[in-house]
Formats: C-alpha cells, structure tokens, sequence
C-alpha cells in the first residue's frame, strides 16, 4: 500500500484531544482579538481544521505581524528563518 502524505500525517498524538476535551471548543477562543505586536503561543485545536497551520508549528511562540480577514499572520522562527503563518484564532493563545 502506498504511503500518505497527507497534511495531517505523522500527528496522531499531537493532534489528539483527551476524553475530557472532546468535541468543540468554546467560543470565546473562536472570537479573541489580537493587535499588531502581541506575543501569541501556537495552541492547535483537532476540534476544528479550518484555518489550522502545519502541525510542525504547534506549541512554538510567535509574534502577530497582520491580520487577513479574521485570521492573522503570525512571524514564527523556524530553524535559522522567519515564517509568516495564517491562523484562525482557534489556534491561538495569548502569551503571559
């Protein structure tokens, strides 16, 4: 059988809720605004697949360059470069 390349693929753990998380999340997460300048954390949320980044950005720290629409554009390190990630903000998180 072939193999999948899949945009989910290799994230069965990562991208698994526990049985008390179930479902979807509430709405004040669908509906939180960030500015320009905010530290953000990359929080995925399996619940909901619409505006999700790659599940190799899950848990890093980024900071909100702009925003398209009702998602923003987070600038995210990865390895020695900058990228600029679409997200909803379902999957984000603010910063403490």
């Amino acid at each position: 059988m072939a193999k999948t390349h899949g945009t989910r693929r290799k994230s069965r753990y990562k991208l698994k809720k526990t049985v008390r998380e179930k479902g979807l999340s509430t709405i004040t997460r669908a509906i939180q605004q960030f500015t320009e300048g905010d530290i953000v954390n990359i929080d995925l949320d399996p619940g909901i697949q619409k505006g999700m980044p790659h599940h190799k950005f899950h848990g890093k720290t980024g900071k909100v360059v702009g925003q398209r629409g009702r998602a923003y554009l987070v600038g995210v390190r990865d390895g020695n470069s900058m990228k600029e990630v679409i997200i909803l903000p379902e999957h984000l998180t603010a910063q403490k």
